[in-house]
């Protein structure tokens, strides 16, 4: 449900945004950096639009990748820990088996000696 409604949020915005340039048609004059120059305004309002798009896309980006690669450590460190108690609970359950084998051991040499 939650994708849906981004997907019909951003559906909505397009459309508002495309009316928008539409209306604005007429040429205007454009300060770039290094000049000026004369654009048609549904131009700089589709580019600046597709800019802000970029940018947010590629911080999105940067956080999916961070998150994912804790995700991967964590994971990581999940499993190795889990071996860990594994071999420790394979190692007290060994000592348990030798323990008992000794105590099972001891009782029948006492029964054998009565």
């Amino acid at each position: 449900m939650k994708g849906q409604t981004y997907i019909i949020l951003a559906l909505i915005f397009a459309l508002v945004i495309a009316v928008f340039a539409v209306i604005n048609v007429d040429p205007v004059q454009v300060n770039y950096l290094f000049g000026t120059g004369e654009a048609p305004l549904i131009l700089v309002i589709i580019i600046s639009v597709l800019m802000g798009v970029l940018v947010t896309a590629l911080a999105g980006a940067v956080r999916l990748f961070k998150l994912q690669r804790e995700n991967r450590s964590l994971k990581h460190q999940l499993k190795n820990s889990t071996n860990v108690e594994m071999q420790t609970e394979e190692s007290d359950q060994s000592h348990t088996d030798a323990s008992l084998d000794k105590e099972v051991q001891s009782e029948d040499s006492n029964s054998n000696e009565k």
